[in-house]
């Protein structure tokens, strides 16, 4: 299922067409091997229940994206702005989820630190 993130702080569309990374296997695949995100995709990281934090590496990659951190709640903790190829994210406290968006897309969507992102079924085809 294709879920879409929503800044529900702003009424903007975060991400139309999320991936979810799914188990192990596909967190360490991630986006890996592909050359790019198209604007309005991105993918979807859920941490574990008892990881107290959450970063994201850029080994092997080809493209840069943007990372929004999530809190449980949904509330963006850390935002990491067209992180580059062999770079690593912030190392966020709290964070539960994260969302690997094409380059400029929380920029776009007006997302700030302390805006409430709900992840939904995606309506789009």
């Amino acid at each position: 299922m294709t879920l879409c993130a929503i800044n529900r702080t702003r009424g903007t569309v975060l991400c139309a067409q999320l991936e979810n990374a799914g188990g192990l296997a596909g967190k360490n695949r991630g986006l890996l091997g592909r050359d790019r995100l198209e604007p309005g995709t991105g993918m979807l990281f859920e941490n574990g229940r008892f990881v107290p934090f959450m970063w994201m590496h850029m080994f092997f990659m080809k493209f840069a994206i943007d990372i929004v951190f999530l809190a449980r709640d949904g509330r963006v903790l850390t935002i990491n702005h067209n992180l580059n190829p062999w770079r690593v994210s912030s190392l966020v406290p709290r964070a539960r989820r994260a969302l690997e968006l094409a380059p400029g897309a929380a920029a776009e969507s007006q997302t700030c630190v302390g805006d409430v992102i709900s992840i939904e079924p995606s309506t789009s085809t």
